[in-house]
């Protein structure tokens, strides 16, 4: 943050301390909606067509509720998305600045949209037949007409990489809606915090008719509409409680077809205070492909612990002496001399046998071999490297590898997410309001910059905000004015940290650098980095 500057200091240098700067993709377009102002019944008629959804009768096995039977297609509305407000942050700043008298910076770009997004009347009342500069989205109504008006009105089936659903955990009143800006606890049977949105009644009483059968008659609607946007090689995130992940995995199954689940994802969401029986403190991710064999998917990675590792037990003295730690050095390895090296041992021998890789080693004065039945994993060249560059160390009767704790400092990410408790960094708006931590990771996994992410559920907009700060493009909607409002105001109030990108003249697709770690491994004798 810029230090604050005295009354007598008029400088530009000090009002330009925090350039104004947006993404922009540039290879992206979309439909133009039609602006609310120009919406008529001459220029936007109502829409009577509907949109019909079909299950296929021959899956098996499947989940049977109430209705299902009955409920083999579906009819939705095909309705228009009438622009109501465009924002661009940086227009409304550098209209500042220059009322100011401070010449405007040159930029990269637009986040939320381009100012060419004003076109001439004969186009703007021209609904559907236009394509503007890629704009971010945040609509307010029922998911299923939005995604349905995204297929239909727009021509997006195919286009989105990532769909992060975050439904209502179950049928109960406070699992659904947040009836207030400042107040997130919401209670069953307690007239204060019934909403006063008369719509929001009326679809909570119509959505949960028959309790869990409408709750997934619901979901699986609306898991169907996923599908149809999903590309290829996209991924479709939902978010759940224990409660209910064994019913949504039914579903998902159903819908994406069981060869297409990639993976259950634990995450810790809360530290247990006081409880009866066994705490509680995780919910889920239930992570499909639309094609598994062509799903976008990326590596995650997490700084190694270092202090009770139980695998690096071992330290490399600056005399050159090794020796195990302690336990006093293995829980704080900063009583160790300084220029200490820690280390971990690796088995030398593979596990099967290649003749040409049996041959005794002559290390330190003594002769060493394999175990019976079993091979080196290098060979005689490859073994002699490893003696040079010290990486052998002898225990017992049989040689280890030396891996030092910095050839590869990282641990890969596995699909148990113990540390994603907490860890908000600003107030948590909404009642059911997700770590953000969570969708990051989905999103750097399953999407690249540049690509299209859609939350259906937005709620408090951490799905958008995610996506903001990660240079993906994204739309989402709500059918509560008081989440709508939420998410409009985190996103024109957050603040965004800065990435370099990997080809600045290429844009936020190209990519951003990220940090390099070294990764030193021993594949037939010769040290990879």
């Amino acid at each position: 943050m810029p230090g604050k500057k005295k009354p007598d200091e008029k400088s530009e240098k000090h009002r330009n301390k925090r350039p104004i700067e947006q993404y922009d993709h540039k290879d992206k377009t979309r439909i133009n909606n039609p602006p609310v102002g120009l919406v008529t019944p001459q220029t936007d008629p109502p829409i009577t067509s509907r949109k019909t959804y079909e299950y296929d009768p021959h899956l098996d096995p499947q989940l049977v509720w109430a209705g299902k039977k009955e409920h083999t297609s579906f009819e939705v509305p095909t309705v228009s998305l009438h622009v109501h407000e465009r924002i661009d942050p940086r227009t409304i700043i550098e209209a500042v600045r220059k009322r100011n008298g401070v010449s405007p910076r040159p930029v990269q770009g637009y986040l939320f949209e381009s100012r060419e997004e004003n076109p001439p009347l004969r186009e703007a009342v021209d609904f559907y037949r236009h394509a503007h500069n890629w704009t971010n989205r945040l609509i307010a109504g029922d998911s299923l007409l939005v995604m349905n008006s995204l297929l239909e009105k727009e021509g997006m089936a195919g286009q989105v990489q990532m769909i992060y659903i975050d439904p209502p955990y179950g049928i109960e009143y406070g699992s659904n809606f947040q009836p207030f800006v400042n107040k997130r606890m919401v209670k069953d049977g307690k007239d204060e915090d019934l909403t006063q949105e008369p719509e929001m009644i009326r679809a909570f009483r119509d959505t949960w008719e028959l309790g869990i059968h409408s709750y997934l008659t619901y979901l699986r609607d609306r898991l169907l509409l996923a599908k149809e946007l999903l590309h290829d090689a996209g991924s479709c995130f939902v978010q759940i409680s224990d409660r209910n992940v064994h019913l949504v995995k039914c579903l998902m199954d159903e819908v994406f077809g069981e060869d297409n689940f990639f993976t259950l994802i634990p995450f810790k969401t809360k530290i247990p205070l006081r409880t009866s029986g066994l705490a509680g403190i995780c919910d889920y991710l239930v992570w499909y492909s639309k094609e598994k064999k062509q799903t976008k998917f990326k590596k995650l990675y997490e700084d190694r612990l270092l202090s009770g590792s139980s695998e690096y037990v071992f330290v490399e003295l600056p005399d050159g002496t090794r020796r195990r730690m302690n336990d006093a050095e293995k829980q704080d390895t900063s009583l160790l001399p300084k220029q200490s090296r820690i280390f971990r041992r690796l088995d030398l021998t593979s596990t099967g046998l290649t003749p040409s890789c049996v041959f005794p080693v002559e290390f330190e004065g003594e002769s060493y071999m394999p175990t019976e039945g079993k091979s080196w994993k290098t060979n005689k060249e490859g073994m002699g490297r490893l003696i040079e560059q010290r990486r052998l160390i002898a225990l017992g009767k049989r040689l280890y590898y030396v891996l030092f704790f910095e050839d590869y400092p990282v641990t890969e990410l596995a699909n148990l997410w113990a540390n994603t408790a907490g860890g908000f960094t600003e107030t948590k708006r909404f009642v059911v309001e997700t770590n953000p931590v969570v969708v990051q990771r989905c999103m750097i996994m399953a999407t690249d910059p540049g690509d299209l992410v859609l939350d259906p559920t937005c709620g408090s907009g951490t799905t958008a905000y995610v996506a903001e700060n990660w240079g993906r493009r994204w739309i989402t909607c709500d059918s509560s004015r008081v989440s709508i409002s939420l998410a409009k105001q985190r996103l024109m109030a957050g603040l965004y940290d800065f990435y370099e990108l990997a080809h600045s003249d290429e844009g936020v697709d190209s990519g951003f650098k990220y940090e390099k770690v070294p990764h030193v491994t021993l594949v037939l004798c010769p040290l990879n980095n």
